[in-house]
């Protein structure tokens, strides 16, 4: 399973990765706190930034998920038959 993380600024202008996704970037891609447990992505409350190139991220990791769902719902259906 992947592991998805954000990147966040230093106050040197640095990047680094942070401890998780604020309630805003999920908001912002799509995501409900419950999607994200169930998803297991780290949320960090205390953040409160919203950054753009972590928001494209969960939304790519978010349509990857759907896409490995629906391929192994389909696998199931196949099997059954």
């Amino acid at each position: 399973m992947q592991n998805i993380q954000p990147t966040i600024l230093k106050k040197d202008e640095k990047k680094r990765y942070g401890k998780g996704f604020s309630r805003g970037e999920l908001r912002k891609a799509g995501l409900s706190l419950a999607e994200a447990v169930r998803f297991r992505i780290r949320v960090d409350p205390r953040r409160k930034t919203a950054h753009e190139e972590n928001i494209e991220a969960l939304k790519a990791f978010f349509e990857e998920k759907k896409k490995s769902a629906k391929t192994a719902s389909k696998a199931k259906k196949k099997s059954k038959s």
